[in-house]
Order: structure tokens, then sequence, then C-alpha cells
């Protein structure tokens, strides 16, 4: 039987704060960082995100009586087209493509660590795509499936 060693906290704790620091330096973060600045600066943005916070109280009120309520088609159809038109934006889409991208790092590093310690453990993401490529149920147990190992 071999011994097992007792984790060194302080030092684990110092490696980690290094790792977080690679990934504060990261293309990723400043990619990220950046676009975030630029969306928060366009101007149009900011304009139809005082309007959509406005229209989206509205279809909460409109909520509460669904389908019945007289105006819920209308404020539904508005509440649409303005996430549209936002999600449209140049700097919007390229906030939401840097935020994917650091997303896509910080899940790499997660499932790195996990898997270190066993392939069944669960990573979550925000991205479906990456939870459903990582595993099955996660644990290869009695409803039949198997871990899938990342290709």
């Amino acid at each position: 039987m071999e011994t097992l060693e007792a984790v060194d906290m302080t030092q684990l704790i110092m490696e980690s704060h290094e790792l977080s620091t690679m990934i504060n330096q990261s293309r990723e973060v400043s990619e990220y960082l950046e676009a975030k600045r630029q969306m928060e600066a366009d101007e149009e943005v900011q304009r139809l995100l005082v309007v959509f916070e406005a229209k989206k109280e509205q279809y909460e009120d409109v909520q509460r009586f669904g389908k019945y309520h007289p105006d819920y088609n209308h404020i539904s159809k508005e509440v649409r087209e303005l996430k549209r038109s936002i999600e449209l934006r140049d700097s919007v889409q390229a906030f939401k493509r840097a935020e994917d991208a650091l997303d896509e790092l910080l899940y790499q590093v997660s499932r790195t660590i996990a898997h270190s310690v066993s392939e069944t453990i669960k990573v979550p993401s925000n991205n479906p795509f990456l939870e459903a490529q990582g595993s099955g149920c996660g644990t290869g147990g009695s409803c039949g499936c198997s871990v899938k190992k990342p290709s």
C-alpha cells in the first residue's frame, strides 16, 4: 500500500495564483477586455440597451398574464427585435466571440485539472457542445453509457 502525502496547501494556492496570472496575461483575456471596452464605448449599443431594459420591464409585466394580455404579442415582438438589433452590432459580436474564446480557455484549464484526478469528473461549461463532447452521464454505470474520450 502506497503512502499518501499531505497536500501543501500554501504551495497549491501559490501555484493557483501563478496559473491565474498566466490566464490574465493571455491573449484571450486581453481580447476579451478590449472587446468589452469597445462594446461599452459603442453609443448605439448603449442606447439600445437602455431601450431594451425599459422594454424588458414591460415584457415582464405582460408575462404575468401571458398570451391573454392585449399587448403580449406586440411587446414580445419588440423585445425580440431589440435583442436582435443589439446582437447584430459589430462590437457586440466581437465581444461574444472574445467571450467564447475566453470561456473555451477556462473550460480547457478546468478540464485538464479535473481529468488529472479522474476522467469521470464533470466539468461545467457555458457551451453545451463542450459538455456533450466531454462525457456521457459521467459514471459509466448502470445506465450503460461510458465516458467519451476527448478527441
